[in-house]
């Protein structure tokens, strides 16, 4: 071990780092400084010395070129048991830099700004602090390199006790934390460099992958299996990763999966809207004037299925939704708000997770599925059909408008439950709900078979094409009187004429939404 004389500091993330300066500072060790940095310790009176006075070189290029200079990186890149290398310093006059404290221009910061401009982001992106901190990193058996704040009481705690040196263990795990930290940062700049300019490519040769854990979770979908969160670059503030969790339990891999299915359906509708997910598939959808209406009338799909269910709205949480609620076992309940009452009354519940969610957007990136081998890559399914009026009717009957409206609403639903998928509607509510099949008839039996209210006069919409006219015989016994299916079946003549058998009215979408 090497005891700690001097250090570099040039921070952005400028938390904890008076502190640790002034500490370090009793401790004997000389600092040495740029910028902002210089300028902030200076204003703690500590005694600092600028990097182009330690190089005797002066700042040049708008201060793009600081550090790289032979004094800094020969200071930080000398082996101390090298014969050699100890020669060549004591030539060329380079004192010895035992310490780095660096983190990084905010690049990610920078581009998730909606207005940035490329000539902005290309300035936030830091070359010397990089290279010193990766120098410093390969030369860990000589050097302390810290590139996150958490870590200054960790050092500081070993330099007092270790007569001003670290130990073995820690420089290195400070080593391997700066190479993770340094291979996001490149990671966030190659994925934006990728998506803008002439050679812009939607997916990319090189899939650079750049998650930050947030947590470990209590386990995965199984208890046998382990599982961690990690937040995605550049989507910070509205995400379900960013959720406010106001009371509850601690969040589960299976709360997480549904929450999410939650979320996207809700955020479909613009007026006030109650979704129910279990499983990762809905089971209860409604929009109505109230968001109490709408839940109640989201709970009326399947009662049976909502217990133990996530509950997604798209309005703040009352009192009377709160009432509502506290009658049945919840696991979550997502909101962009809650009255302070209705928390008052959820918080008689105190296991049920309450999540205050920011639902002004919507984060668009890629959809990525893990295989044996590799991963399969696609964007999110953000298709909708903007002008239902304008769809092409293939029936000799058109539909009405209530049942325009019906199927509509139907089809977003139709959107997020797994496939084969078959979902029964009225205008404004879920209806019965039939998910995940490996025959479209099937689907459309479950989903009749798991409705409560009456089918009659219902619409349907299904996810992909009828194969067969099967499906169409059977939802017409029920009572369905219009239908929204993507069309594309070699036998589409002969389901379109079992609607014609029926006087039901058909929609085809040209727009498919399988969800495997």
């Amino acid at each position: 071990m090497a005891k700690v004389k001097r250090a570099i500091i040039s921070v952005s993330d400028k938390r904890g780092i008076e502190e640790f300066a002034q500490e370090i500072s009793k401790l004997g060790i000389e600092i040495i400084s740029t910028g902002g940095t210089a300028k902030t310790l200076r204003a703690a009176k500590l005694k600092i010395k600028d990097v182009s006075e330690y190089t005797k070189f002066p700042e040049l290029l708008g201060g793009r070129v600081k550090t790289l200079h032979p004094k800094i990186h020969g200071g930080i890149l000398w082996r101390r048991d090298d014969p050699q290398d100890r020669d060549e310093v004591k030539v060329n006059q380079i004192d010895s830099i035992d310490m780095v404290v660096v983190n990084l221009y905010p690049f990610e910061a920078t581009v998730s700004k909606p207005d940035v401009t490329f000539d902005e982001a290309i300035e936030n992106i830091d070359i010397g602090g990089p290279t010193m901190l990766r120098a410093a990193s390969k030369n860990f058996k000589d050097m302390v390199v810290i590139v996150d704040p958490d870590d200054y009481s960790k050092v500081l705690d070993e330099l007092k006790t270790l007569n001003g040196e670290a130990s073995y263990d820690t420089k290195f795990y400070l080593a391997q934390k700066v190479f993770a930290h340094t291979a996001r940062y490149d990671t966030l700049i190659a994925n934006y460099l990728a998506r803008h300019g002439r050679l812009a490519e939607e997916f990319p040769k090189y899939l650079n992958l750049s998650f930050l854990k947030v947590s470990n979770l209590r386990y995965g979908e199984n208890p046998h299996q382990k599982a961690a969160l990690y937040r995605e670059p550049l989507y910070r503030g509205f995400s379900l990763v960013d959720a406010k969790i106001l009371q509850g339990k601690e969040m589960s891999f299976n709360n997480y999966l549904d929450s999410g299915a939650a979320l996207d359906l809700v955020k479909e509708f613009k007026e006030p809207a109650a979704v129910i997910v279990k499983h990762n598939n809905p089971c209860g959808v409604a929009i109505a004037e109230t968001i109490n209406a709408a839940y109640k009338k989201s709970f009326e799909t399947d009662p049976v299925s909502a217990f133990g269910g996530v509950i997604a709205l798209n309005r703040d949480v009352d009192v009377l939704t709160a009432n509502e609620i506290m009658t049945l076992f919840v696991e979550v309940v997502i909101a962009p708000g809650f009255e302070p009452d209705a928390l008052k009354i959820l918080s008689r519940k105190p296991n049920i997770r309450l999540l205050e969610v920011n639902l002004s957007k919507n984060a668009v990136s890629f959809d990525i599925r893990k295989i044996q081998g590799g991963v399969l890559v696609q964007d999110k399914d953000t298709g909708m059909i903007d002008d239902f009026e304008s769809l092409k009717v293939v029936t000799k009957r058109k539909p009405t408008d209530d049942e325009l409206t019906a199927l509509e609403f139907a089809w977003k639903v139709c959107k997020h439950v797994k496939s084969n998928a078959i979902i029964y509607t009225s205008k404004d509510q879920a209806l019965g709900i039939g998910v995940g099949q490996t025959s479209r008839v099937d689907a459309a039996k479950v989903g009749a078979m798991k409705a409560i209210k009456p089918l009659e006069k219902s619409v349907v919409a299904s996810d992909a094409f009828f194969p067969h006219r099967d499906g169409i015989d059977f939802i017409a016994k029920v009572g369905v009187t219009a239908v929204i299916q993507p069309g594309g079946s070699l036998k589409d003549n002969d389901v379109i004429a079992a609607a014609d058998e029926y006087n039901m009215a058909m929609l085809f979408t040209g727009m498919r939404h399988f969800k495997h």
